[in-house]
């Protein structure tokens, strides 16, 4: 009984240091709210940056919730970032990274996949097949996983314990390194694998095509993955990675994001921003 009540007072103790802190807390808002991060965008093309930055600020005004965007485009040598460190569980954007480690290993082996890991991948990344997704997570392990990882430089990123690839901690630098090594020539992946995973994320099913190709002009290419997963803390995570080609672009878009309160609220979002980029690269 003695333990009880002094775990209690400590308890108590610990309360009210913390309810004593919260005044200094909301004294420090608004300093803090000045710091809250903004869209940087480069270009080498003159105008873009200042236009790109201007439309996905714009794009995101008054959209609730944590929002972390990556848009890079080859021929202008154009990026553009948002919370580019920010860690968000991964949900279903980590397949395309399964898939590659899948591959990656593959390669290392000297050996084509397996009727069974090729049906697995296309489950995987065209309806976003969670069983199979688990079939290959467990096939693969954490070491190969990681290995992958450390070989596409992607630091960032970790994948998720005890199974739970969905909570993979990711990021859209990540991404955004995961869609370049993808789209074009490299030492980690094959020409091979690189096509196999852009046709695939080709074939995504039309019900899961939403998010990055919002917007996208006639005559670009695209290939996508999405993921959504909603837990008791910050809402709906809502994620959109894409590859678009065509019109004299190579671009590549990363949208991700939490604390929604419905998917379809992310989707928006999400859809905003895409808009926003699509329509200023096809002006340019």
């Amino acid at each position: 009984m003695t333990h009880m009540t002094s775990r209690r007072t400590r308890l108590l103790a610990a309360g009210v240091a913390v309810g004593a802190l919260i005044p200094v807390v909301a004294a420090a808002a608004p300093a803090a709210a000045a710091a809250t991060p903004t869209v940087s965008c480069t270009s080498a093309k003159a105008g873009l940056a200042d236009k790109l930055k201007k439309d996905i600020t714009a794009a995101l005004a008054n959209r609730r919730g944590t929002i972390a965007v990556g848009v890079y485009d080859r021929p202008t040598n154009t990026t553009c970032t948002l919370r580019a460190s920010t860690a968000f569980d991964s949900a279903s954007v980590v397949k395309v990274t399964v898939l590659a480690t899948l591959l990656w290993d593959a390669k290392k082996h000297n050996r084509y996949l397996t009727d069974r890991e090729a049906a697995l991948a296309k489950a995987m990344i065209t309806k976003s097949d969670n069983t199979a997704t688990s079939t290959l997570w467990k096939q693969l392990g954490l070491t190969k996983i990681k290995g992958f990882l450390t070989a596409a430089g992607m630091t960032q990123t970790k994948p998720g314990a005890n199974g739970y690839w969905g909570l993979t901690q990711i990021t859209v630098t990540d991404e955004q390194k995961l869609l370049k090594l993808i789209t074009a020539k490299n030492t980690v992946l094959s020409d091979n694998s690189r096509a196999y995973i852009i046709k695939l994320m080709s074939q995504v099913i039309s019900s899961q095509r939403w998010g990055t190709p919002y917007g996208v002009p006639s005559g670009v290419t695209v290939a996508l993955k999405n993921g959504w997963l909603e837990r008791a803390s910050n809402g709906w995570r809502v994620h959109s990675i894409g590859a678009f080609k065509g019109n004299g672009h190579d671009y590549l878009i990363t949208v991700l994001t939490q604390g929604n309160s419905t998917m379809d609220y992310g989707i928006t979002t999400i859809q905003g921003v895409a808009k926003a980029v699509h329509r200023d690269l096809a002006a340019s």
